[in-house]
């Protein structure tokens, strides 16, 4: 197996073109993520016209729509892409089927997860924007769901006396930033948003990753059918609190821009008219200098 794949894609696929019917269950906590990741366009006095939606599973292309733009909503699954409210495409991350420069807003909410060459998507996701066009994208971050994937870890333990993945990796805040520059996004920022949700049973939790088509999908996953008592077990393992079983659903989101003359750039090294010593009121010394002498 090549080690550089983590994610079986084509049955990513078919579990989104099973989702494509029961995403709607899950649709007030992907409008909530995709209402924190779109308020970035208000922190911006540019304005959009052509804008890449990637799994927006139907609720992101229309608020972009609300905000006057021509939307594309691509999705690996024909049947989501379909029902995302955008001109459909079926498309893969991996290998994007869009022109330079064809547009100048990419929103990916809660969808990159799922990409084997993370570096290579993003790349290819720049390359879409024209100049001075701006990529927004929200990834599910480490501690998201970990009160599950340590119930289903100690279940499998006892169950099994091991454990195999079950519930998808995750990356982390700081790679964020640098995962952008690495793409050859100008003024890149990273940052955290937390999605409180509780459930009323742990059978429920199940059912919301199941409807969004969100259910493992890792190459490494054990083949066998689970042991029946595997999630009953699990459940009985997750915390409850007054408000439920809590869910942890830790976003990084991530802002980059595409390169262009108009933007900001650090002055040359050199470049200075005033020394940092006389801002500061202070004496300027070499390096090795003492104090005082």
């Amino acid at each position: 197996m090549d080690q550089s794949r983590v994610f079986d894609r084509r049955l990513l696929r078919l579990r989104r073109d099973r989702a494509a019917a029961t995403v709607g269950r899950v649709a007030p906590i992907l409008e909530a993520a995709a209402e924190r990741l779109l308020d970035r366009l208000d922190d911006t006095t540019r304005r959009f016209r052509r804008a890449l939606e990637i799994g927006g599973r139907g609720v992101v292309a229309p608020l972009l729509a609300a905000r006057g733009m021509e939307v594309v909503s691509m999705d690996l699954s024909p049947r989501m892409a379909a029902r995302a409210g955008g001109v459909p495409v079926a498309g893969d991350e991996e290998w994007l089927p869009f022109a330079p420069g064809a547009f100048d807003l990419v929103v990916a909410s809660l969808s990159l997860h799922w990409v084997n060459d993370l570096p290579g998507a993003l790349l290819q996701l720049r390359r879409a924007l024209a100049p001075d066009g701006l990529f927004l994208a929200s990834l599910p971050g480490l501690g998201t769901l970990q009160e599950l994937r340590e119930a289903l870890a100690a279940a499998e333990a006892e169950l099994r006396g091991g454990i195999s993945p079950r519930v998808s990796p995750f990356p982390e805040l700081r790679d964020g930033a640098g995962l952008l520059q690495r793409a050859g996004f100008a003024l890149p920022v990273a940052d955290v948003e937390d999605l409180p949700v509780a459930y009323r049973s742990a059978l429920a939790l199940y059912a919301d990753l199941r409807a969004a088509g969100e259910t493992n999908a890792v190459l490494a996953r054990d083949r066998r059918t689970p042991p029946r008592a595997l999630l009953p077990l699990a459940a009985a393992r997750l915390p409850a609190g007054p408000a439920g079983i809590p869910a942890s659903f830790r976003m990084i989101v991530l802002t980059g821009w595409a390169p262009a003359e108009s933007q900001p750039r650090p002055a040359p090294r050199g470049s200075a008219t005033a020394r940092l010593a006389e801002a500061l009121g202070t004496v300027e010394r070499s390096a090795g200098e003492k104090a005082g002498s």
